[in-house]
């Protein structure tokens, strides 16, 4: 017999988050009963909101999140009843062609990230007059119970809290992979980036973490610049302009080795402005979201041949959730990582949109919806 949860659903776009009741299927094969109890407020659920991102309603929101297991399907071996888990947006199966060379950030299991469907191509939200609800990257954080796979399962230590849990299941390994692993970081380089939110405040976190001698950031927002420089920027500013003329100076005119853009929402004049910061050889990791209507990426060809730069994107840092989650959280318990710092603000289920709203205003590095039962 289903269940019931309360959940923030977007019904469609240009709408604002609505709390309701729905109905909950029991676990089936492969598939974990998760009890959430904190979820990030992350910019892309924003994005279905604003139908920036082409995605199927009605949707769950939340894609960062952390609970305890309350039962399992049939077949389940990753958790138990009971365990704490983190349940990371990029769902690792272990055997794909992805997850077998490596690259687990890009396992097949995601492919229903934007329909919010189980990987049977069914669902376990459903309204109560009967429509299939889907829940965001397959996890629909926003409720308080949901069934999710246990591909999307990562268990949790007792000593780490659910909310610093939440911010890992997203946002620290997205900005910090970005730096470390996508941009490929290096000791005394020069790394620019641009939009210093949830995401790219874990950038800054990663390039100070690989050793980069100028750690620059760009953002508009004077509290960001300011939380930055705590977090390991050596230099800020809020106009990209200044920020070129600085590395020009800084470099002798060599430029960046890396930017990284990590902006809100994304768009062609970020991209130029991060392509002319960058040097010869330089590197531009995207790992931001831009609006599905528009192209973000414009460049005459001749910038990119003679200086041979790159220009890539980005999926969750190229992190592997099974392993660089704990990792990461290892790195927090030795001082090396910063989590605590990275909550600005905590809401409840029904101030959901306020948390959204503190977020477009540039008021949280990071907001927490944290549950009650």
């Amino acid at each position: 017999m289903p269940t019931t949860t309360r959940a923030a659903v977007m019904w469609g776009a240009d709408q604002q988050w609505d709390v309701v009741e729905l109905d909950l299927d029991d676990p089936r094969d492969g598939e974990v009963l998760v009890r959430f109890e904190a979820a990030g407020l992350c910019h892309s659920d924003d994005h279905i909101r604003t139908g920036d991102m082409p995605v199927r309603y009605p949707m769950v929101g939340g894609h960062e999140a952390a609970g305890v297991v309350e039962a399992v399907g049939p077949g389940v071996r990753r958790v138990r009843p009971g365990d704490r888990v983190v349940c990371s947006y990029i769902p690792v199966c272990g055997t794909c062609r992805y997850c077998s060379t490596g690259r687990q950030n890009l396992c097949d299991a995601g492919r229903n990230a934007v329909s919010g469907m189980l990987p049977d191509d069914t669902f376990r939200f459903h309204s109560r007059d009967g429509l299939d609800v889907g829940g965001m990257c397959v996890l629909g954080a926003f409720a308080q119970r949901a069934v999710v796979s246990e591909f999307s399962c990562i268990p949790l230590d007792d000593d780490i809290s659910f909310e610093l849990a939440a911010l890992v299941s997203c946002g620290v390994p997205t900005g910090w992979g970005s730096s470390v692993y996508a941009a490929g970081v290096r000791a005394g380089q020069t790394v620019v980036i641009y939009g210093c939110g949830g995401v790219g405040i874990n950038a800054v976190q990663g390039a100070a973490y690989a050793g980069a001698k100028n750690v620059v950031v760009v953002d508009p927002v004077q509290y960001k610049l300011d939380t930055a420089q705590e977090f390991g920027a050596t230099h800020t500013f809020s106009d990209p302009q200044e920020a070129r003329r600085f590395i020009k100076n800084a470099t002798r005119g060599q430029y960046a080795d890396h930017a990284i853009v990590t902006v809100g929402v994304n768009d062609d004049t970020v991209v130029s402005h991060a392509i002319a910061i960058t040097g010869k050889g330089g590197r531009v990791t995207i790992t931001a979201a831009g609006r599905v209507s528009e192209q973000q990426v414009r460049a005459y060809d001749g910038l990119l041949v003679a200086y041979q730069r790159q220009v890539q994107g980005a999926l969750f840092g190229a992190c592997n959730p099974l392993y660089d989650i704990p990792r990461l959280l290892g790195l927090y318990r030795s001082g090396d990582l910063k989590l605590d710092e990275l909550i600005s603000h905590r809401y409840t289920l029904d101030e959901i949109n306020d948390g959204y709203r503190d977020l477009l205003d540039g008021k949280n590095i990071r907001g927490i919806l944290v549950h009650e039962h």
